[in-house]
């Protein structure tokens, strides 16, 4: 049955990793009937204590108030911008020609972690750290390692709902190719000399298996409903938002909703703030299978994708928004 969220449904995680049988049960049903139907939730106890949350918030903040030439030095489009920075305007969501009204700054597995003999480790470039902001390093890895502990959790809550075994996605996101990005969406002094069609982060689908995503400076997330709606997402301080991606919808032959998502611009008398938010893309390894798992076909929902790896749907996607060519 279809239901339509008014918002997107809270959740505690604890109930999941040290409940009763019957309080992990009853999360496993809650977060399937989310994301059956609007593909969101927020959680609370993910791990992820507010001094770091400060901490990071703090240290991107200082990079982007650096000069947009000495950002720059941090730029790698030769490995499609996927470790380090952004510039303004690179990016725009899938169909569309006009860059998001944003900058940014990647984070992947730090490749000293990866043991020498997974061949993982050689598929990923070094992450870039900028010598301007050296407290930046650290922060910016225990982020990632707490919020890839909180990503495993909910993915093994999602493998029960599946009726697969919990531990299903272990070896698939094992050193992942998660990237966490730190996302400022910059000021617009005057309105007016923007693109009329330009937007902090155009309606878009997430490319991977599930996103986490720590509280954002400012409103304007916002979700489309199954009935054509926009809701808001609004998260309390103590939350994450963790939607599905592409990637597991793929798997899941759209059983679990990858649901279309935006930023909008705030009203004209405050485009001249600044918002910061901090996504977690919880990526498997490129070699994991996305081929829709059996139990999720049925006549009533016959196979809707094409077989495919997860790191040739993710260089696919990659050159749909320009960050590839």
């Amino acid at each position: 049955m279809s239901i339509l969220f008014d918002e997107i449904p809270s959740l505690d995680l604890a109930d999941f990793l040290s409940g009763t049988s019957e309080q992990k049960a009853a999360f496993v049903k809650k977060l399937s009937e989310a994301y059956e139907n609007i593909g969101f939730v927020a959680i609370k106890n993910h791990g992820l204590s507010q001094d770091l949350q400060d901490r990071l918030y703090a240290a991107i903040k200082k990079y982007f108030t650096l000069p947009d030439e000495v950002k720059a030095k941090y730029e790698r489009p030769e490995i499609g911008y996927q470790r380090g920075y952004t510039g303004k305007g690179k990016e725009h969501a899938k169909g569309r020609n006009t860059g998001d009204l944003k900058e940014f700054y990647h984070v992947g597995q730090e490749l000293s972690f990866i043991p020498d003999e997974d061949p993982v480790k050689k598929e990923y470039p070094a992450n870039v750290w900028p010598e301007e902001v050296p407290e930046f390093k650290e922060v910016a890895i225990e982020a990632f390692q707490t919020l890839e502990k909180a990503g495993k959790a909910m993915l093994q809550a999602i493998a029960i709902s599946l009726d697969l075994p919990e531990d299903y996605f272990e070896d698939k996101v094992a050193y992942g190719n998660s990237i966490l990005r730190q996302i400022h969406y910059f000021p617009i002094e005057n309105p007016e000399e923007v693109p009329e069609d330009a937007v902090r982060a155009a309606e878009h689908g997430d490319i991977n298996l599930i996103t986490l995503l720590m509280g954002a400076s400012a409103d304007g997330l916002q979700v489309l409903r199954k009935d054509g709606k926009w809701i808001p997402i609004t998260a309390l301080p103590d939350q994450l938002v963790v939607n599905v991606g592409d990637m597991l919808e793929r798997l899941t032959n759209k059983k679990l909703k990858s649901t279309i998502h935006r930023v909008v611009n705030p009203p004209r008398e405050l485009m001249n703030t600044s918002r910061f938010s901090i996504p977690f893309f919880m990526h498997p390894r490129s070699e994991m299978d996305l081929t829709c798992l059996e139990s999720c076909i049925s006549a009533e929902n016959p196979k809707q994708f094409t077989d495919a790896t997860a790191g040739e749907f993710l260089e696919e996607r990659l050159r749909e928004l320009g960050l590839r060519k």
